[in-house]
This record gives structure tokens, C-alpha cells and sequence, in this order.
């Protein structure tokens, strides 16, 4: 028999020993039970079953009271403290002994630790374990004491150990239903009044009750935080809460995470009631980010909330009336390039600056020439095919521009070079450049200073006729030579 109670024994204490914390992760801040806290007054009544020498199966009835303290806990584990006292009787049945029946009148005291543990919001199993001081007086059928039990050759009191295992079922806040079973080990082999067998006596209990817990904590809002430590006493059913009952605001901005539009706003940034950063300028860009947060509605922004400005003036670009200004050219308030001297050139382009107001220029800013003279050559007649070699064709020409230049010797000169659009920009420069310099070699082997001359390649830029027809494209192949002064 005392293996047979060291194997039962083992099987209701063993759960006290395994981490149920870690087979049931908590979280702190929730509460799983409903007696932390509390003090709790059970009434019940159990039927007993004798573990002794008498072998036939017997049962007995017996009452118990007890009062339980749960220390405070926030999560599916509480422990708390026991003290009981409990009055019945245990009986045996046996053949085989004299007397054949035996019944033992029981009274005990005592107390122990108690484990509480939430299977759901409505039912706990417990654990008991402790000790308890056992009055006994084992008597027979006819109601006189047994005979060793007569003859005082045993105390008749003695330290008993007990186990229990049970469950309650809430019914209210404050009243459960419990079921539960137990054993009470005896150290001694006098309970039956036999001391015949080489194991202790003990008795089995299987019983059922009321509870009533006192001093219970409330939960109005039930987001598992004590009514008592509660600082948000109104949470909505089913929002998460920190350990003071308030909804979890892990961006700290002030805004609930259930009510947070933005839940990863940073630390100290303003937010508005949807908990998202301010934008007062709706540009979609929060405001503790815009360098610009006064933008005009509709206005499309870059990364800090400012207007684009892609020409890099200065002036953005729903402002800017001359939005393909070149990089570094100043501008005025509408973007435009500056044209200092209002001559229409703007600076940038303009060869002549400080023009008179009102005073006509050409296309660089500066004045037209008087009274200058020209000679088109066209590169047809006067130049080889592809090339800036002079043909004869052309020296009669320019044989009346040296005749000119030699009777007015204080005269200057100014050769353009010009190539119709076909083939490459660069290409059109450069034999541009060359044919007017072709022309100016002319003029130098006749004598004609170089200091009176300008020579310039302008390609393909100023055409006089349409470059779309063979016409247009002849005009536009030509040597200009002006007088410039």
C-alpha cells in the first residue's frame, strides 16, 4: 500500500512541480482567473473511501469547510493559502477480520498551499497540497470502540499529509461550483484499528461544493486589468491594454493603436485625431518633414513637401514662366532670364548689355549695323561638293569686295559661314567655320589686314528658306560677308 500512495501521491503533486508558465505562455497585464485577491469560503460534502486492511469496498460520508487566500496575479497561475477543518467517518468491510466491520469516527484540521490554474475565463482546476492534524476513533458495528482502540495502545491523534485535485466552475463573479478528489495519508496503520498490514492507512475523498470569494477584484470594461489598477476603466471589448488597462500606443503619439491610422509615427511628432502626422498644406508631405509647408493646394511637391523647380532657377515651376531656363542663367520673379538693358535679349544671350532703351539690336543684343554691305556666296556655285575649298566660279565676287575694301580702308568685316540641316550639328560648324575661313584666306593673300575681319561658323542655326526642300536647303549653304563698320 505505500507504493501504491507514493505513485498517487506523485500523480497530484507532480503538477506543482512542472513550469506550467511555460507551457502556457503569459502576458502581463491580463488577467485569466477570478480569485486574485480574493478570499474564498468553501462548504463541502464529500463521500470517503478507506485504503486500510479491510479490503472490501466501503463508503462513508464527510463534511469539510475551508478558507482559501489568493495572492494578486495577472496571469492563468495563482497561488494562494489554505486552512480547513473537516468532520465524517471512513468504513471497511472484511470477512476475513474480527470484527468483520469497522467504522472510524474522523475529525481534522489543517493547511496547505493551493495552485490555481485558468482553463478559460470560467473554469480553473486547483491543486492542494498540505497537512493536517487527524482526531480518529475507530469504533465497530454495534458503535463501541475496537479494542486496541479500548485498551489506548495508539494515539488516537496524529499528523496526517493530503493532496487534492479539482476544479471549479464560476457561476457569478463571486460564486463557483467546485468537484474535487483527495487523499489523506496516514503515518500510522490504526485507522481501521488493524495494525495487521506493512503499509499506512490512508482514505480517499471524492466530494463537490460551494465557494465564495470575498473581496473580489471587478473588471467593468473586462480587458483583464483590475477595476482597482484600471487608469482607462472604459476600453472597448477586445482592444489590447498595457498593464494600467489602457489601449496599447507603441508609437507613444497619444493615439490608440486601435484607433491609429499611422501606427509608426515618430516619437514627439504632432499628430491629428486619426493619429497621423499634421499636413496643413494637404501636400502629403507631414509637416515635420515640409521645408515648404506652405504650399498651394494642387501643387505637385518632391520628397520635403516643396514645389518642383526642374530648370534650377530659383522659382518653381507652377510660377515659373520660362520653365526651360539653362542651368546658372539668372532670372527674374516669373523665371525668365534677366534682360537687364530691356532690349528683349535676355543677358545671358547678350552681347551688348547696356543697350539704350528703346534702341533696336539684332539677335545678340546689339545694334544693327549702318549702312553695311553684304555678299552672299552660295556653296553650290562657289564651293567644291562636301568641302571648303574656293572654286574659281567665286573670285570674280570676290574680287569686287576686295576692290571695296581696299578704297575704304577703315572698314571692317564680318564672315559668316551657313550650312542647310542635313548630317550632324557639329559637322555643319565645322565646315561652316572652315568655308568662311576659305574666304578669308582669300581676302588676306590680297593684301586685306586680318584685324579687319570677323569670322564666324554658324552651321545650320540661321537658315533663310525652308530645310525640308533641296530649294530651301541651297539658300541656306552660303558664305555671308557684312560690313560691320
Amino acid at each position: 500500500m505505500k507504493f501504491f500512495t507514493g505513485v498517487f501521491l506523485s500523480f497530484y503533486l507532480f503538477p506543482i512541480l512542472l513550469p506550467l508558465n511555460q507551457i502556457f505562455p503569459q502576458s502581463p497585464g491580463v488577467k485569466y482567473h477570478a480569485f486574485s485577491g480574493t478570499l474564498v469560503l468553501s462548504v463541502e460534502g464529500a463521500s470517503t473511501l478507506e485504503l486500510t486492511d479491510y479490503y472490501g469496498a466501503a463508503f462513508d460520508y464527510l463534511g469539510k469547510v475551508s478558507l482559501e487566500y489568493f495572492f494578486p496575479a495577472y496571469s492563468r497561475s495563482s497561488f494562494g493559502l489554505r486552512a480547513f477543518g473537516a468532520q465524517g467517518f471512513i468504513s471497511g468491510n472484511d470477512a476475513g477480520l474480527s470484527p468483520d466491520h469497522f467504522r472510524t469516527d474522523l475529525s481534522t484540521a489543517g493547511g496547505g498551499i493551493v495552485y490555481n490554474f485558468s482553463i478559460d475565463d470560467w473554469v480553473f482546476t486547483y491543486l492542494f497540497a498540505g497537512a493536517s492534524y487527524l482526531w480518529f476513533n475507530p469504533k465497530g458495528g454495534n458503535g463501541s470502540k475496537l479494542p486496541n482502540n479500548l485498551a489506548d495502545r495508539y494515539d488516537n491523534h496524529e499528523l496526517n499529509y493530503n493532496g487534492e485535485l479539482g476544479f471549479r466552475f464560476l457561476l457569478t463573479d463571486d460564486l463557483s461550483f467546485n468537484i474535487n478528489g483527495g487523499v489523506q495519508v496516514s503515518p500510522n496503520d490504526y485507522l481501521d484499528d488493524q495494525p495487521l498490514g506493512t503499509s499506512n492507512d490512508a482514505f480517499f475523498v471524492l466530494g463537490g461544493g460551494f465557494s465564495f470569494a470575498f473581496f473580489a477584484e471587478k473588471d467593468v470594461d473586462g480587458d483583464g486589468v483590475f477595476d482597482s489598477k484600471d487608469v482607462c476603466s472604459s476600453t472597448p471589448p477586445g482592444v489590447k491594454v498595457d498593464e494600467f488597462g489602457c489601449p496599447i500606443d507603441k508609437d507613444r503619439d497619444g493615439v490608440p493603436d486601435y484607433l491609429d491610422q499611422c501606427p509608426e509615427t515618430p516619437y514627439r511628432v504632432l499628430v491629428d485625431s486619426k493619429g497621423c502626422p499634421f499636413d496643413a498644406d494637404g501636400d502629403k508631405v507631414p509637416d515635420y518633414i515640409d521645408v515648404c509647408d506652405n504650399t498651394p493646394e494642387g501643387v505637385s511637391v518632391d520628397e520635403l513637401g516643396c514645389p518642383y523647380d526642374l530648370d534650377k532657377d530659383g522659382i518653381p515651376d507652377y510660377q515659373d514662366k520660362c520653365p526651360n531656363t539653362p542651368e546658372n542663367v539668372q532670372v527674374d520673379k516669373d523665371g525668365c532670364p534677366a534682360d537687364t538693358d530691356l532690349d528683349g535679349v535676355p543677358d545671358y544671350r547678350d552681347d551688348c548689355p547696356e543697350t539704350p532703351a528703346g534702341e533696336q539690336v539684332d539677335e545678340n543684343g546689339c545694334p544693327p549695323v549702318v549702312e553695311v554691305q553684304e555678299m552672299v556666296l552660295s556653296s553650290g556655285a562657289n564651293f567644291a561638293v562636301g568641302s571648303s575649298q574656293l572654286l574659281p566660279s567665286a573670285y570674280p565676287e570676290l574680287n569686287k569686295m576686295v576692290k571695296i575694301m581696299g578704297e575704304e580702308k577703315g572698314s571692317r568685316w564680318r564672315i559668316e559661314g551657313h550650312t542647310d540641316a542635313s548630317g550632324s550639328a557639329e559637322i555643319n560648324k565645322k565646315i561652316s567655320k572652315q568655308r568662311a575661313e576659305s574666304v578669308l584666306n582669300y581676302f588676306l593673300s590680297k593684301g586685306i589686314s586680318r584685324n579687319r575681319f570677323e569670322v564666324v561658323g554658324l552651321g545650320e542655326d540661321y537658315p533663310v528658306a525652308d530645310n525640308s526642300t533641296e530649294e530651301g536647303k541651297a539658300k541656306n549653304r552660303r558664305v555671308l560677308i557684312i560690313r560691320i563698320d
